[in-house]
């Protein structure tokens, strides 16, 4: 006789929960992959600033579209050791990293910078300004 389907599932959601918890309390959450980052709300900007040490600025990608922030970093990396020009040991790797980040107001677009140095990149996105926030409603 079969068991109840939703016990294995039930089983399965136990797993990742303890996956998670565990993530969480040994110093947070990261996803293989993720790029690290920080965003902070200046009033006037938000600066993000992202860990991307061994990358180059020719081996990352940023784009801003419809208020997410997409960060795409890509390299290869190739090392060699040959003896009379017969091959001993040939490597090669490719690392890729990525992050989005959802913005919660709208920015300047025109007006982004991003710089990179040291392994870490800066993206400065000033926001939207003379905006209304609020609007005074006439009643008849």
């Amino acid at each position: 006789m079969r068991g109840n389907p939703f016990d294995e599932i039930e089983e399965m959601l136990d797993r990742v929960s303890k996956q998670v918890e565990s993530g969480m309390t040994s110093g947070g959450l990261q996803v293989p992959g993720s790029v690290p980052a920080d965003v902070v709300d200046t009033g006037e900007e938000y600066l993000v600033t992202a860990d991307l040490p061994g990358y180059d600025t020719d081996d990352i990608e940023l784009t801003l579209s419809e208020g997410t922030l997409r960060l795409e970093a890509d390299r290869e990396d190739e090392s060699e050791a040959s003896v009379d020009g017969r091959f001993l040991r040939r490597e090669r790797t490719r690392t890729s990293a990525s992050r989005r980040i959802r913005l919660p107001e709208p920015v300047e677009e025109d007006e982004v910078s991003a710089g990179f140095e040291n392994g870490v990149l800066t993206v400065r996105l000033p926001k939207v300004t003379g905006t209304e926030t609020s609007k005074e409603i006439d009643i008849e």
